[in-house]
C-alpha cells in the first residue's frame, strides 16, 4: 500500500496570484530583493507585515527570530514568497506558530511549495525537517515571476528540480505514482530548457515538488551538502553531484542529464573539505543515502568526490 501527501489546495496557472483571495493581517515572509521586483504590489496584501531579511541557506536562527518576532501579534496566516530559501522558513514558522501557510514561489526549482520538508542551517550544517505539519494550506503556482529571472537564478532553480525529479524516480521509496510524476516533471523541464518555454518548466517543477515530497531524494543530494556547507549554491553543486551519481546508479535519466549540465553550461565544482571527513558527514545522511538504489559505502563517497575535484568538466565524468 502506499500513501500519497500534499498541501489541501493547488492553485496554478499565469496571474494566479492575482486572482487569489487572500486574508487580512497577513505576516509575509520574503527576501530583500522582493520589493525591487515588485513582488509586493503584485501580490496585494491587506495590512500586512513583513519581514523581508531571509537569506540564502538560512538559519534556524533566521526563523527562531522571526517566530520570537511575532508569537504574541495578531497574524491570520504566513504567506511565504520567493525562492525556496524564503519558503522553507515561511513553512517552519507558520508551523511553530499554529497559522495558515501560504506559499508562492518566484523560482521553480525546489518544489517547497508541495512538500513537508524544510530545510535550515542548524550549527552551520544543513538540515531538513520533515513532519505533515509543514504542509502549505495553499500553494500557489504563478509563472508571472519566471518571467524576469536572472539567468543565474533560473539555472540553479532549474537544475534542482532536474535532480530532484531523476533521483526520486531511482529512490527505493518510490511509488508508480511518484514514478509518474517524476518522469513527467523531467519530460517538461527538459523540453523547457532546450526551448525556452517557461510554462513547461513551471508545470515540471510543481510536478517535481508533488513526487520527490512522496519519495524522496538520493545520493546526488547527500553529495550535494558538504559543497553547499562551503558556499557553492545548492543548484550548482547538484549539476554535478547528480550527474556523478546517477552514473553511480547506472540510472535512465543519465545522459539526458548530463545534455541539460552542458547546456546551462555549469562550471566545475571542487571540494576544499578533506574528503574522509566529507564522507563521514555524508553517511550521516540516512534520509537520502537509505533510499538510494544501491547501496553506498564511505570508499564509493570519496572515491565520487575525487572524481569531482579530478574533473575539468562533464566531459571528464
Amino acid at each position: 500500500m502506499y500513501t500519497i501527501k500534499q498541501p489541501n489546495q493547488i492553485l496554478f496557472g499565469y496571474n494566479s496570484v492575482q486572482k487569489f483571495q487572500f486574508p487580512k493581517d497577513c505576516l509575509l515572509i520574503t527576501s530583500k530583493g522582493a520589493k525591487d521586483r515588485n513582488w509586493l504590489n503584485y501580490v496585494n496584501l491587506e495590512n500586512m507585515e513583513i519581514f523581508d531579511q531571509v537569506e540564502n541557506n538560512p538559519s534556524i536562527e533566521t526563523a527562531e527570530t522571526i517566530i520570537n518576532k511575532y508569537r504574541d501579534h495578531d497574524i491570520s496566516s504566513v504567506v511565504g514568497l520567493g525562492g525556496g530559501s524564503c519558503l522553507d522558513v515561511a513553512k517552519f514558522v507558520g508551523y511553530k506558530l499554529k497559522k495558515p501557510k501560504i506559499l508562492i514561489p518566484t523560482t521553480f526549482g525546489s518544489g517547497s511549495e508541495v512538500t513537508r520538508i524544510s530545510v535550515l542551517k542548524v550549527n552551520g550544517k544543513k538540515q531538513s525537517f520533515h513532519d505533515d505539519e509543514l504542509f502549505a494550506n495553499v500553494a500557489i503556482i504563478d509563472s508571472y515571476f519566471l518571467s524576469n529571472t536572472p539567468e543565474n537564478i533560473l539555472k540553479n532553480s532549474v537544475i534542482d528540480a532536474c535532480a530532484q525529479c531523476t533521483e526520486s524516480f531511482d529512490s527505493k521509496n518510490s511509488n508508480p505514482h511518484t514514478k509518474f510524476l517524476c518522469k513527467t516533471a523531467f519530460e517538461k523541464l527538459e523540453r523547457g530548457i532546450f526551448n525556452n518555454d517557461n510554462e513547461s518548466i513551471v508545470l515540471g517543477s510543481l510536478y517535481t515538488g508533488l513526487g520527490f515530497g512522496n519519495s524522496s531524494t538520493t545520493l546526488g543530494h547527500a553529495l550535494s551538502y558538504v559543497f553547499s556547507n562551503e558556499g557553492i549554491s545548492h543548484g550548482h553543486a547538484l549539476a554535478y553531484t547528480t550527474m556523478i551519481a546517477h552514473k553511480f546508479n547506472n540510472s535512465i535519466f543519465t545522459k539526458r542529464f548530463l545534455e541539460i549540465v552542458k547546456k546551462l553550461n555549469f562550471q566545475p565544482i571542487r571540494l576544499k573539505q578533506n574528503f574522509n571527513e566529507a564522507a563521514e558527514l555524508i553517511l550521516l545522511d540516512k534520509k537520502h543515502l537509505d533510499n538510494n538504489p544501491k547501496i553506498v559505502q564511505k570508499n564509493d563517497i570519496i572515491d565520487l568526490l575525487k572524481q569531482l575535484n579530478e574533473s575539468d568538466g562533464v566531459s571528464d565524468l
